[in-house]
């Protein structure tokens, strides 16, 4: 694949709502993630390790963090073509509103894309844990003479109700589409998968919002529809059902949508197994951040059961049990962490601050004899001494003066302050 016949689209999403509060200030791209990461790096890093070097992120909502993140990480030299770059929604002659969904999100960002020669639109999702060698589907698209390729995975009955179904036929053509069907019409949506995954269960073949289109179809296709704002709803049945080819490609690696607290939370913990279906770990397809230089993490008499921990932490707790740790994180004696999320700090304390801290007014980071568990700390948070906060499925959902219930995970929000002894 060339790299100038692509150009990669990343959908920074509408305002987040299901991932509230994370979401409360910033976009759901700039999320953390696997305690050192931002949800963009995982789509803007398979585009990097597939070759794909010129990329655009589209993002309307609370997008300051993610500026920052993008232009102190994505930084090419002066000799290479390729970009990271920005697109937020702007008033335009022709488009005087926001972004009104995935493809009216691509529709106003077309002028920017054709100042560089390109022949292939890639589109990606900004709040998705994968990786993916975008080369192979490129090259399935060219191999079938596709107009639009359109990324497919195995699901359930479960889970089909939540995303874009389709049927192929022999030759990996996609016939018919169906988006969000009801359980009522599933039994006509089953496909012939592997062996693997039927008996699994996972008999539907679901849409995972990743497509390559030809450069010419996509501007015909808004030409013809200029009223269309949503691929999955609109676009994409348009074209299974008119002259385009559309084909399927088949993912068969690990997958899965960040669009809830609950799939945000089991997705960040299961990185802390021992061998996790996400690889970390892997000495070519790297995942891309910020390179912050931060000290190496400090423990001190802490038992670490399945712990992924970020760099530039003081950890003085006692026990550490299936959570992810975040960058700069700070938790002292005698402190339980079990199946949590701590997200960080952005900066070093002073120390006299630490120093002057107050049962009302504790410093950031979790103080001594605390308990936690089922929660996700987002950053800047101070939680003081002999704090006690545990989630489960006995909490109904609801927002509270310190902290959000939701699925029965407990969030507490971004600079938020817990003075001593509080129960949650």
């Amino acid at each position: 694949m060339k790299r100038s016949s692509v150009i990669a689209v990343i959908l920074g999403g509408g305002r987040g709502t299901r991932l509230f509060p994370l979401t409360d200030h910033r976009s759901k791209p700039a999320v953390p993630v696997g305690g050192k990461y931002r949800l963009v790096d995982i789509p803007i890093s398979n585009c990097l390790n597939s070759e794909i070097r010129r990329i655009y992120v589209l993002t309307q909502f609370n997008s300051a963090s993610l500026n920052r993140h993008i232009k102190n990480t994505y930084n090419f030299d002066v000799f290479s073509s390729g970009f990271v770059d920005i697109l937020a929604a702007e008033q335009t002659p022709e488009n005087t509103g926001w972004f009104q969904g995935t493809a009216d999100a691509v529709r106003q960002s077309l002028h920017h894309m054709e100042n560089h020669e390109h022949e292939h639109v890639l589109i990606l999702s900004g709040d998705q844990l994968y990786q993916m060698d975008y080369q192979k589907m490129m090259q399935r698209h060219k191999e079938k003479g596709a107009d639009l390729t359109v990324a497919t995975i195995p699901v359930s009955a479960k889970d089909a109700t939540g995303f874009g179904i389709m049927k192929t036929n022999s030759e990996g053509t996609i016939e018919s589409f169906v988006e969000k069907p009801s359980e009522d019409e599933l039994g006509k949506w089953k496909s012939e998968v592997p062996e693997q995954y039927k008996a699994e269960g996972k008999e539907y073949l679901a849409s995972m919002g990743i497509y390559i289109f030809n450069s010419d179809v996509l501007k015909k296709l808004f030409a013809d529809n200029p009223d269309a704002t949503d691929f999955g709803k609109e676009l994409i049945p348009k074209c299974v059902d008119g002259d385009q080819k559309v084909c399927s490609y088949e993912f068969g690696g690990y997958w899965t949508d960040i669009g809830t607290i609950e799939s945000f939370f089991e997705a960040n913990l299961a990185l802390a197994d021992t061998i996790p279906d996400f690889n970390l770990y892997d000495n070519q397809n790297f995942i891309y951040t910020r390179a912050r230089l931060l000290p190496a993490s400090k423990l001190m008499g802490t038992t670490l059961e399945h712990a992924l921990m970020a760099e530039g932490c003081i950890i003085e707790a006692s026990r550490i049990v299936r959570s992810v740790v975040g960058i700069r994180s700070r938790i002292g004696k005698g402190t339980t962490i079990e199946n949590s999320i701590i997200m960080g700090n952005d900066i070093f304390q002073d120390r006299s601050v630490i120093e002057n801290a107050t049962p009302e007014k504790p410093s950031m980071g979790i103080g001594q004899r605390c308990y936690i568990s089922n929660c996700i700390i987002d950053r800047n948070v101070a939680i003081g001494n002999d704090v006690r906060i545990v989630g489960g499925d006995h909490l109904e959902d609801g927002d509270h003066k310190y902290h959000y219930v939701r699925d029965g995970i407990i969030i507490v929000k971004k600079k938020t302050v817990i003075p001593d002894g509080t129960i949650i």
